[in-house]
């Protein structure tokens, strides 16, 4: 009798339901990239992007709402959904992997992040922010 494993498949979309998706959890490489295109594309300190195979999606609803930018001069592309911003899953511009935001995912991927990208280039106080207070919600 033969041994299947069944990957586990994760959904995704975009903040407002437009745009949804579905994955394989196979993914090869968990980055986390500090450098200054993705602080601007992200608005934050980092984004958290998981690679894989470039036909491990399912668009399930809201392929039409998908735009894409790709930067003239640098190998940096961003796909977001057209109403509401969500950054989504994209194929890169080497047509050699596809990249998933983590943020788009609904559940946590089995894959942990395998390290810090472009590093020196991180925001001053994201070393000093591990010591900040926690809430679980807005602070009174």
């Amino acid at each position: 009798m033969e041994n299947v494993t069944k990957t586990r498949r994760i959904k995704g979309g975009c903040l407002c339901g437009a745009v949804t998706f579905e994955a394989n959890d196979d993914f090869t490489a968990f980055h986390l990239c500090h450098c200054k295109q993705c602080q601007k594309i992200s608005g934050s300190s980092n984004v958290a992007n998981l690679f894989t195979s470039i036909d491990n999606i399912t668009w399930l609803s809201g392929e039409d709402y998908l735009k894409r930018y790709d930067h003239p001069t640098k190998q940096f592309t961003s796909v977001f959904c057209s109403q509401c911003g969500s950054g989504l899953p994209f194929v890169s511009q080497s047509g050699k992997a596809l990249i998933v935001p983590a943020g788009s995912l609904d559940e946590q991927p089995s894959k942990k992040p395998d390290d810090n990208i472009f590093w020196h280039e991180r925001m001053s106080w994201l070393e000093e922010s591990r010591g900040a207070k926690t809430f679980d919600g807005f602070p009174e």
